[in-house]
């Protein structure tokens, strides 16, 4: 698991670089995907969903780690 605090999301392709497009998701990243020879992907919670089923190199079945709070939730 990554410490990525505040870490935008990426969601829901996963893009890096130049294939970035569809990762102008301005929420913060609370979950970490595991990604076959990938960086994580970092997504919001409206993005896990698609991320799993669309973005490249998800790991089956997915390694998914919890690595922010959700803000507006009480403990």
């Amino acid at each position: 698991m990554s410490d990525h605090r505040n870490a935008p999301c990426r969601g829901p392709y996963g893009g890096e670089g130049r294939q970035a497009g569809g990762t102008d998701c301005r929420d913060p990243a609370v979950f970490e995907v595991t990604r076959h020879d990938k960086p994580p992907l970092l997504v919001c919670p409206v993005h896990l969903g698609p991320s799993l089923l669309m973005a490249s190199g998800v790991l089956w079945p997915p390694v998914i780690h919890l690595i922010g709070r959700i803000p507006d939730l009480r403990p």
